[in-house]
């Protein structure tokens, strides 16, 4: 009878080192490919848009070069989602440091996702299930993303791969889908309404804005059009 339980051992031995192995594959895949994005004739695509291939769903993204993105786009995008984009390392310390305190004195937690933080996320790694287990590889990749890219192209390539609807990928799709004009012709008002509307893109429209989005898009235009120094790193 002992001799069926070395086999099972040695098979859990093999089993651990394949993991390994395949831990350590994927673990290089997102390294290998930042340096692979770093130019700006390369396009990168999301996991969402190649699920979106796998199960035949097709998708529209059209990939537009910052500099053909109206600039109050960019500056709405950093006052809604992150104002500290400029200044932190791909994690929002400060930010993070609130989240974590206000899960220890058992209070409800708000988000601390960084710019940087959803693009590796969108880039490499997946939305649910284990969202916590996701955080944990998200937080070093986001360190290591904002490293070796610039804060421009950070922001070139997120703006490029973020959802805006149902299969709208990238600002150029979305400002065509929702206000049938070019990025770059975007007003501030539709710039606004683009920003607030990342959090949740399937179920908030900006072509068609309840009144309490319309508040939000108030708020960031305002706050957009005293971004300042916030906004520095873009320019």
């Amino acid at each position: 009878m002992a001799r069926p339980r070395r086999l099972n051992r040695a098979g859990l031995k093999r089993l651990g080192r394949r993991s390994l192995v395949v831990a350590a594959i994927l673990a290089v895949i997102p390294v290998v490919l930042t340096f692979l994005y770093l130019p700006s004739f390369v396009h990168p695509v999301s996991t969402l848009m190649l699920k979106d291939l796998a199960t035949f769903s097709g998708y529209d993204r059209r990939w537009v070069s910052i500099d053909d993105v109206s600039p109050v786009l960019a500056h709405s995008v950093v006052m809604s989602e992150d104002g500290q984009f400029c200044f932190h390392r791909g994690v929002d310390l400060g930010e993070l440091r609130g989240v974590v305190d206000d899960a220890l004195a058992g209070e409800a937690t708000r988000g601390a996702s960084t710019i940087t933080m959803q693009t590796v996320k969108n880039l490499f790694l997946w939305s649910r299930p284990l969202g916590t287990v996701r955080k944990v590889v998200e937080l070093p990749l986001a360190v290591y993303f904002d490293a070796v890219m610039s804060k421009r192209r950070i922001m070139e390539i997120y703006l490029n791969i973020a959802e805006w609807g149902p299969g709208i990928y990238g600002i150029e799709a979305a400002a065509q889908h929702h206000f049938g004009v070019s990025a770059k012709q975007l007003s501030r008002r539709q710039a606004a309404l683009l920003a607030v509307t990342l959090p949740n893109p399937i179920a908030r429209n900006p072509a068609k804005p309840g009144p309490g989005l319309r508040r939000l898009a108030a708020l960031i235009e305002r706050r957009a059009g005293r971004s300042g120094a916030y906004i520095g790193c873009l320019d």
